[in-house]
């Protein structure tokens, strides 16, 4: 059956009705899933496997029948494991039904039917007795609930169910317990992502409204791949401490709970940012560990497994503070059901009984719900920053009438001070504009900038004073967009615009580029790589369910990854394949390009990185992409703020030799749909 669904176009701001079938929603999930990586994960799998042994042979050793409870077991790996390693039996529970039917074609294939059965189910429906999903209550319970933040993806809530319901007194469980980590640093280029810095603008400096500075900021955590973030680019304050643990083995509480952690500061500093991470003990005994460490802790970096299902955090403390090195703190975390969050005392005020424990950090200036970390990151870009205000400067005039088109932007600021007659702003949302108006405030300069909370499509001569724009600009930067020609929303803009442009406007960018660029990727390949047999276990129906919803739909698309966290080496030059000229309006019918771009170095080319490049004026540009050029051994360096689009290969190729293979390419834009058509080949010379 297939029904009507109205989607919002980031790329032309209208409200398409695609006939959508009923299954879109979870080929899309699957698609986007991490299934692939986390069977691809051998050091994970491997500790697992050696916990469940552990545990399977201590409870024979104490005479017992092994009943294993399985939360959350995806293609049914750890039962099938448990089985392998002596269980007698498995409930495997799934709450995702096709991967519980996956699960099941799995199960049956590796011919363990008879002692594992898959409970299509949230553990907490799952019940127990002569009637019930279980016959009897599990000795053995082995889960895989968790998130970069451990808790995130309600880990507590369901080991709390499962022990008072599911599970026996005194139950093995793999894994036995988690650890939590934390080492409280100073970083320019963390705080930057949480924090507007000043900007000088002509000798003048921008300063964030005081409510930004006073904000503890959004309440979700910052995961990333801090193994991307070098050492270099902080400065740690304190020793790793350790938080909290908690041993899954007996009951577990999902209340509200706090953790602090005594230490003398080893460096003086601004204390801003804390890093963490966590460590699976597998066995009681601690000895099968499973560490979520960047791999800049490991005396062999290149050693430290690769996972993109589990991450590291990193985490803002609510204001900034100067600490003294030799001077004692705390450093407390705190935690609901589902979320972290820290604080810093001195030790006097962590003695004191009176000290109130933080909330969840929630933001009340309203900056970190408009702005995300990768765009504070962009706006506190001194360099970006820099082109932009050399490119306003170049074309304004005394008499200029400017309007600017972009999400939470400070250009219309910017061309204020640079001395336009007047400046407008559009602004997409009345929270995003409320957050301008607090800068102006700010700055002594309300009212400097009229603000409109106007789609463009439906401003008129009227709202404008019946004056002309004269400047047209934007960054661009929307907050719908994801990937990166989804930007392109400007153009629909200046096109509904074109009758409010003066004649000779000027239009700031003048235009786009799309590049692209053929990648061999470090390990990003292995989120789209089928498994086949993982760990000894078939497991390609799992493979064939995310290739049936890749096909679905997905296959021919684009996806949004930041490169900078996912190494890749080029093994082309890059290339501009399609150019958008923003002084004209967007044209009626589809535009074109194909071409080709020969490989340049030898290994194996698992995709296409696409991104954009705006032409402010013509000789200032800036990049969503590379920002450097590629290295003789074909290292890149992207942007931190924008995600770049992938174009993941069916399968990779392999490539042999210099000039003997080249990329072949055909893009297609599509003006009355807003998007980009792409396909690619390799021809061989």
């Amino acid at each position: 059956m297939k029904t009507f669904c109205g989607r919002a176009n980031p790329t032309t701001g209208a409200l398409d009705w695609v006939e959508e079938s009923e299954e879109y929603d979870y080929h899309q999930e699957i698609a986007r899933s991490c299934y692939a990586d986390m069977l691809h994960d051998h050091d994970r799998n491997k500790k697992y496997y050696q916990g469940i042994r552990a545990a399977v042979s201590r409870v024979k050793a104490r005479g017992e029948k092994v009943i294993v409870l399985d939360i959350g077991t995806g293609t049914g790996l750890l039962s099938m494991m448990a089985v392998t390693a002596g269980a007698d039996f498995c409930y495997a529970v799934e709450v995702f039904k096709p991967m519980a039917e996956a699960a099941q074609s799995i199960v049956e294939k590796n011919g363990f039917s008879d002692k594992i059965k898959i409970i299509n189910k949230h553990s907490t429906d799952v019940t127990v007795g002569p009637d019930g999903d279980m016959q009897t209550r599990a000795n053995i319970l082995v889960t895989e609930l968790f998130d970069t933040e451990l808790i995130g993806e309600g880990a507590l809530p369901s080991y709390e169910h499962a022990h008072q319901n599911l599970v026996q007194l005194g139950c093995e469980a793999v894994p036995h317990r988690a650890t939590i980590y934390a080492q409280l640093v100073e970083s320019e280029l963390l705080w930057s992502w949480t924090q507007l810095q000043p900007v000088e603008v002509e000798g003048t400096h921008l300063v964030p409204p005081p409510s930004v500075g006073r904000c503890a900021g959004a309440h979700s955590v910052c995961d990333i791949q801090l193994s991307q973030v070098s050492p270099g680019s902080f400065t740690p304050l304190g020793p790793l401490c350790t938080m909290f643990s908690v041993d899954f083995s007996k009951p577990v509480s999902s209340a509200f709970q706090s953790h602090s952690s005594q230490f003398v500061v080893q460096s003086s500093g601004r204390a801003q940012v804390v890093l963490s991470w966590w460590d699976l003990d597998m066995d009681p005994s601690g000895s099968i560990v499973c560490t979520m460490a960047p791999s800049w802790t490991y005396p062999e970096p290149r050693m430290a497994p690769w996972r993109d299902h589990w991450m590291q955090s990193v985490y803002f403390l609510p204001v900034e503070s100067r600490v003294t090195a030799g001077e004692e703190l705390s450093l407390t975390v705190c935690h609901d059901d589902y979320s972290l969050w820290y604080s810093l005392q001195s030790h006097s005020q962590q003695d004191s009984h009176t000290r109130a424990l933080p909330s969840r950090p929630c933001c009340t200036c309203q900056a970190h719900l408009v702005w995300t970390r990768p765009r504070f990151g962009e706006l506190n870009d001194r360099q970006r920053t820099e082109s932009f205000v050399s490119a306003l400067r170049s074309v304004l005039r005394e008499d200029s009438v400017c309007l600017g088109i972009s999400d939470g932007s400070l250009l219309p600021v910017f061309a204020h001070m640079l001395g336009a007659k007047k400046v407008f702003g559009l602004e997409n949302s009345r929270m995003s504009k409320q957050v301008i108006e607090q800068v102006l405030e700010a700055n002594s300069l309300k009212g400097a900038v009229e603000l409109l909370e106007i789609r463009p499509d439906q401003l008129c001569s009227n709202d404008l004073g019946g004056k002309q724009i004269s400047v047209l600009m934007g960054e661009p930067y929307f907050s719908t967009s994801l990937l990166p020609w989804h930007s392109l929303f400007f153009w629909y803009c200046r096109t509904a615009l074109a009758g409010l442009l003066l004649p000779n406007a000027t239009i700031l960018p003048c235009s786009a580029t799309l590049h692209m660029l053929a990648v061999e990727f470090q390990d990003l390949w292995r989120i789209r790589a089928p498994c086949g047999t993982c760990e000894g276990f078939d497991v390609t129906p799992m493979d064939e369910m995310v290739q049936k919803s890749l096909d679905f739909r997905e296959s021919l698309e684009a996806e949004p990854h930041p490169l900078w966290e996912y190494p890749c080496r080029a093994l082309s030059d890059s290339a501009a394949v399609m150019t958008f000229d923003f002084t004209q309006c967007v044209p009626q019918q589809p535009v074109s390009s194909q071409g080709s771009l020969p490989f340049r170095r030898t290994g194996r080319c698992h995709g296409v990185a696409l991104w954009m490049e705006y032409h402010l004026t013509t000789d200032i540009t800036v990049s969503g992409g590379l920002i450097g050029p590629i290295s003789e051994q074909g290292d890149c360096e992207w942007s931190r703020h924008r995600k770049q689009g992938i174009y993941f290969l069916r399968s990779p190729w392999e490539i042999s030799g210099e000039g003997r293979a080249a990329v072949s390419y055909s893009f297609t834009f599509d003006p009355s749909l807003g998007d980009i058509r792409m396909d690619f080949s390799m021809e061989s010379h």
